[in-house]
């Protein structure tokens, strides 16, 4: 790691379906032509979507290396998953700028302390940590209420209030009264854009972060670092869950030999109410990326993946059991079914 010196990093964090991913592509838009950038991404499901979005978003990936840490927080057991992840990418991609985008679900508490601690104290200059918040949330209990939302805030060196196109009249001010009323946040600067549309000048500032990180426990164990290592079997998918802060993923992983039927997708997706979907899939309209938050469906056209995935995250365990079969008559040619 001796190699590598003060490297610009920045965490950029926030709750679930808040707009991470878009946020962090608008900012490589924005990356100097003459730079490598690095991000590392984790994600509370064990499938992992967000590797696929950037890189089919990147047609030319030169300049931007990319590595995701799936299944949760990536600070668990002790921080390997996530020091590993790190430590390749570095080496890979000897970047000029580092993102991390940890899981909504996340404790960046603890990524913080991982970058703060000894063996990345010369590698690393960690700079401001950005937190994503959507202010419609901020009447919510069971989002201001939550233990994670609220770490989230607490580490911020500026807050951004995201999608503020989709505001009522009065979501700014309820989140500047809330605020306000929160010693610990009332001093941290608030930036409001719609569309994940930040400033590559608010990477800039000096992180404020103290190495205070207390240690947590996790519904779900550690048992793999990486679930892309998984072979998919003859059946031609696998399916892959975790749980843990109160929410469960379930994810499926399909051969890239099916082919999905776009529409079909669009119609299934519209219909379920869960907290959140992601997924990537080889069409007959070529390859789609959806996205599903706060009970708005998007879709993209990306440049390549790998295969077909998705994730869904819910607070109800037993709605996500119900998917399969409806993901399963999405399929127009399977070419591995006998």
């Amino acid at each position: 790691m001796t190699e590598f010196k003060a490297i610009p990093t920045n965490v950029i964090t926030g709750f679930l379906g808040v707009g991470k991913t878009t946020a962090i592509l608008n900012l490589l838009k924005q990356k100097p032509n003459n730079e490598r950038w690095a991000v590392l991404v984790n994600e509370f499901g064990e499938v992992g979507i967000d590797g696929s979005l950037f890189t089919g978003n990147e047609s030319d990936s030169e300049d931007v290396f990319i590595r995701e840490v799936p299944g949760g927080c990536m600070c668990c057991a002790a921080g390997l998953p996530m020091q590993i992840a790190l430590n390749r990418l570095l080496t890979k991609a000897k970047p000029h700028r580092l993102l991390i985008e940890p899981t909504g679900l996340g404790h960046p508490e603890e990524v913080l302390a991982t970058l703060r601690s000894e063996h990345y104290a010369d590698v690393l200059d960690l700079r401001s940590t950005i937190t994503l918040v959507d202010a419609r949330k901020i009447k919510d209990e069971r989002y201001i209420n939550h233990p994670i939302f609220n770490q989230q805030l607490s580490v911020a060196d500026i807050i951004v209030a995201n999608k503020s196109d989709l505001y009522r009249s009065d979501d700014i001010s309820a989140l500047q009264h809330f605020l306000k009323n929160k010693d610990e946040l009332n001093k941290i600067p608030l930036q409001v854009v719609s569309q994940g549309n930040l400033q590559l000048s608010w990477l800039e500032q000096p992180s404020s972060y103290t190495n205070n990180a207390h240690k947590h426990h996790h519904l779900h164990d550690d048992k793999n670092f990486s679930a892309q290592s998984f072979e998919i079997p003859s059946s031609g998918y696998l399916t892959i869950n975790n749980e843990g802060e109160g929410f469960y993923s379930q994810g499926w992983i399909f051969t890239p030999q099916w082919i999905f039927d776009s529409q079909k997708l669009w119609v299934f997706l519209l219909g379920v109410n869960t907290e959140r979907i992601k997924g990537v899939f080889i069409t007959n309209e070529g390859i789609v990326a959806f996205n599903k938050a706060d009970g708005v469906l998007t879709s993209t056209t990306l440049d390549e993946c790998e295969d077909s995935r998705i994730e869904f995250i819910s607070s109800n365990k037993q709605l996500l059991t119900t998917l399969e079969e409806k993901i399963m008559e999405c399929v127009i040619n399977n070419l591995d079914a006998n």
